[in-house]
């Protein structure tokens, strides 16, 4: 139902929003002329248009419209795909889907390699000439064997009768597919598949019992009938796998073909038995012609008419089970987009898009899951609060270093084995956090970790790289002697560094830290530079005609006309550090979301890595967002001059 109501209401909204749109533009007075950045602004109209098309491309392409109208046709689909797949084994042998019965494609491919094999021999300078008309001999009594098979007055009544029952059970299967009450389930079994198909659950909530015991949940498409229709073909599916099992162990070997192939093989044994170990060739070439021997006996081989009703039988069925299907093919055709539900084996899946991009609906579910503190990922939450004390903030800002340059010495423990606190050792203890004073909340877990690691990232190359950046556009030192060092680092790749900071700093925050501020350095330094050498000397020299110091020029003229071009480096090394992090994270890390992302990977969890993909855009947008606000309330004059 909530599908169902998201996806009427993203209809609704798409519709309403771009006759509003039409409507607005034949009434509304636009002055602003063409390129004028006014003519810009606002639009959220448009903005509900291109955020619902996007949800709704996600519905459709996800396959939640369809779970969501027709829940049980997934479980439907199963069952057909089950049929189909009985299907396969037996019109592989006809040409149904195929150009020619598989008969004529194997004795075709035979004869083939027996001709290659044959030009091999005659042209061969390793053969003498009557090794030559022995292994040709081989080659002509192989190729004597296929119209042994393909002969119809040769054939077998046992077999002849085999393909007739076949052929009939194909009908009668036919005939009752086509009654409703097929397959004749009595009151019992009806209550049982029910109870079945209810501790099986429905599309998309299939439980498994995991190792631990305890209940899980994993995306899989229903596989016991919930439907008539679906039984129906459930039934038939099994009726034609036996069939199927029958027709492939059934094999067209009459008499002569069994003697004569008896005949080859053991005329091939002795004749390699007698050759010398200098004949190695010889014995190479009738080790082959034994191979296309017995590949020829394993294979189907009928005679040409042989198999002609029961193609008959097969395409019969074939079209009844396409039209027994009705609104479930138009249903597969539009709400299955990019591909359909696939039987292998004892299960059902999805193949093609439902498969890899899950449904918002169970992307919503897993999300709010993973967002209880006692659930998370990996037993650390998404993002909650943790009560901190304080002497542990005291403790990461204050330095070791504070009580080593203090005068004494450390506290020594007495003969007693007790140690008495000095004024020093109680310095080190405050400096390292080693104290209690009273808890303050903080916020913590995979979001809380890869926001720190950015904010500090990008505060370290703001702090750092714009100064330096201002100074190498006012000096020439400066310029001369930083350029070839930012330039050496700037071009390579941040995952090149990767592995290196990492090993030398940890996996833990500060490797990780440093990572991101080597990115973000090296983007605000190019960017005060390009805004301090930019600045227009007309108003420097405006300046210097008014009397301002050096420290004036640089705080009301230089800064303020590199404002445009630092805060603009600011989003563009937002998100490179985001980018950055995520491949840090996926190296190495405990927490993040990365990590996430890279274990959810592991195990196929296409959910969670779409979820943390939409928890980075989510972060990326937010930081964006405020560094609009900042960019509107501190460079107002932008593009207004």
């Amino acid at each position: 139902m909530f599908t169902q109501f998201i996806t009427i209401l993203i209809l609704v909204s798409i519709v309403g929003c771009i006759l509003y749109g039409r409507r607005l533009i034949r009434t509304e007075k636009v002055d602003a002329v063409f390129g004028n950045p006014e003519r810009a602004k606002g639009g959220t109209h448009w903005i509900i248009v291109g955020s619902s098309a996007i949800l709704l491309i996600w519905l459709y392409y996800s396959w939640d419209i369809a779970k969501g109208f027709y829940p049980k046709s997934a479980n439907e689909l199963c069952q057909v795909a089950k049929v189909n797949e009985s299907l396969l084994g037996l019109k592989y042998q006809f040409p149904i889907e195929e150009r020619e019965f598989k008969s004529t494609s194997i004795i075709k491919i035979e004869n083939k390699n027996l001709q290659i094999i044959t030009n091999e021999i005659q042209n061969s300078p390793d053969l003498s000439s009557s090794q030559k008309t022995t292994l040709v001999g081989f080659i002509n009594e192989t190729r004597q064997l296929i119209p042994l098979l393909t002969n119809e007055n040769l054939m077998e009544t046992d077999t002849k009768i085999q393909i007739k029952e076949m052929t009939d059970e194909i009908r009668l299967l036919t005939s009752n597919f086509k009654k409703n009450d097929y397959p004749f389930e009595t009151d019992e079994q009806k209550n049982e598949r029910l109870r079945a198909v209810s501790e099986e659950g429905g599309w998309g909530i299939t439980k498994v019992q995991s190792g631990t015991g305890s209940i899980e949940n994993t995306i899989e498409v229903p596989l016991v009938p919930a439907t008539n229709k679906g039984l129906k073909f459930d039934a038939a599916a099994k009726e034609l796998e036996i069939i199927n099992d029958k027709f492939f162990k059934l094999r067209n070997h009459n008499p002569q073909f069994k003697n004569s192939i008896k005949k080859l093989k053991d005329t091939i044994k002795e004749y390699r038995s007698n050759l010398g170990d200098a004949e190695e060739v010889a014995s190479n070439y009738a080790k082959n012609i034994v191979k296309i021997a017995r590949r020829v006996e394993y294979a189907s081989i009928y005679p040409p008419n042989a198999l002609n009703e029961m193609q008959n039988a097969i395409v019969e069925f074939d079209n009844v089970q396409k039209s027994e299907q009705g609104g479930l093919r138009f249903v597969d055709m539009f709400l299955f987009p990019a591909g359909t539900i696939v039987s292998s084996g004892t299960s059902c899946s999805e193949q093609g898009s439902g498969r890899w991009l899950p449904k918002p609906s169970d992307t919503l579910n897993k999300f709010i899951l993973m967002s209880k503190p006692s659930v998370g990922y990996k037993n650390i939450p998404l993002l909650w609060i943790d009560m901190m004390d304080v002497s542990k903030i005291i403790g990461f800002i204050l330095p070791d270093w504070i009580a080593d340059v203090l005068p004494g010495e450390y506290p020594i423990h007495t003969k007693d084995g007790v140690v008495e606190q000095n004024f020093k050792g109680r310095v080190l203890k405050v400096v390292t956090g080693d104290f209690k004073l009273f808890k303050i909340p903080v916020p913590y877990g995979h979001i809380w970790d890869s926001f720190l690691r950015v904010f500090l990232g990008l505060i370290f190359g703001i702090l750092i790289g714009v100064p330096l950046g201002l100074f190498m556009g006012l000096n020439r030192f400066a310029k001369g002697f930083f350029d070839p060092l930012i330039e050496l680092y700037r071009p390579v790749p941040p995952l090149a560094w990767a592995p290196l900071i990492i090993s030398v700093l940890g996996i833990d925050n500060t490797g990780k830290v440093f990572l991101l501020f080597m990115v973000s350095l090296s983007i605000m330094i190019i960017s005060a530079r390009a805004g301090a050498s930019g600045t227009q000397l007309s108003k420097i020299h405006a300046a210097h005609s008014l009397g301002a110091s050096k420290k004036q020029i640089l705080r009301y003229v230089i800064f303020p006309n590199s404002l445009p071009e630092i805060l603009t480096g600011i989003r563009v090394a937002v998100g490179m550090c985001w980018g950055t992090l995520v491949a840090a994270e996926f190296l190495a890390g405990t927490t993040g979301i990365g990590f996430v992302e890279n274990v959810a990977k592991k195990y196929f969890q296409y959910e969670v890595i779409w979820i943390t993909i939409f928890i980075m855009g989510m972060l990326g947008l937010l930081f964006d967002v405020t560094l609009r606000k900042i960019i509107d309330k501190t460079i107002p004059w932008r593009g207004k001059g």
